[in-house]
């Protein structure tokens, strides 16, 4: 570990994405009936819109962000 941790200095203080549990990416599963009636199963991959992406948030950056910046969080 190096002397300087990132995560750890005051300016960078992060925590994970409790939607995305840190990965940046949402997953989404769904299961389609095609014509042949066959069940097709599906995994819709999207970026996390409240980290954007970086699997990380600042704690309580809703709070002190501005207005709509988290929509999803107020």
């Amino acid at each position: 570990m190096s002397t300087f941790d990132s995560d750890k200095t005051g300016a960078f203080i992060r925590k994970p994405c409790a939607d995305c549990h840190g990965t940046g990416e949402l997953r989404i599963e769904s299961e389609n009936i095609n014509e042949n009636f066959e069940v097709e199963k599906q995994t819709v991959i999207t970026v996390c819109s409240r980290c954007n992406g970086t699997g990380s948030v600042v704690p309580d950056a809703e709070k002190t962000a501005p207005a709509g910046l988290f929509p999803s969080l107020r």
